[in-house]
């Protein structure tokens, strides 16, 4: 984990927060002054439509980043909420303090750049994600992003993931299934190979 790269002197230069689950820790459009880094628990960043529907865009677990695409930039303001989905501890560095610790510790550097290249690839992923107007190109789409391999915990959490609603994502599936365009082997879809080529 990222954290287990800062030195002593490094860790002085942090704030850690705990905080509850269910409690939003900076609202949208809150001006962000730090990073965060994830150390125990689950975040989620997310907004609310007009319609009072909730939209997630980032899932955030144990050594995760945020903010590190709005510190350096010309906006600075979140925009999602980013809230506790359980009891979580998480790391602040303010800007300063980054740069410090980026200047005199190599191996935080290196591993602080492959953590916010992972997220640029994650990002265009979904902007790709939301390209597709078709319902099924985009549950293909999102097969193919995840090697080929979908756990559903519930319909509601991977509706959102797709960005779809829960009764289209519902019915999506089950016509598929009918249709043997993939398997679902206990909590995990797969695409039917033999059915696509």
């Amino acid at each position: 984990m990222i954290i287990d790269l800062l030195k002593k002197e490094d860790l002085e230069l942090t704030k850690i927060v705990k905080v509850n689950k269910g409690e939003i820790i900076f609202h949208e459009n809150d001006e962000c002054f730090s990073i965060g880094i994830v150390y125990k628990g689950t975040l989620t960043i997310s907004s609310i439509t007009f319609e009072g529907n909730e939209i997630i865009y980032n899932t955030l677990y144990p050594g995760d980043i945020f903010g590190n695409n709005l510190l350096f930039s010309k906006d600075k303001r979140y925009k999602g909420n980013v809230s506790a989905v359980t009891d979580s501890v998480i790391y602040l560095i303010d800007k300063n303090s980054l740069l410090k610790i980026l200047k005199t510790n190599e191996d935080f550097l290196i591993k602080y750049l492959e953590i916010h290249s992972e997220f640029s690839k994650s990002l265009n992923s979904k902007i790709k994600l939301l390209s597709f107007n078709n319902a099924k190109e985009r549950f293909l789409y999102y097969l193919f992003i995840n090697d080929n391999e979908i756990t559903i915990k519930n319909i509601s959490s991977l509706a959102k993931s797709l960005f779809l609603s829960r009764e289209v994502t519902s019915r999506l599936i089950n016509q598929m299934l009918r249709n043997k365009e993939i398997k679902r082997i206990g909590n995990k879809l797969y695409l039917n190979e033999k059915k696509h080529t």
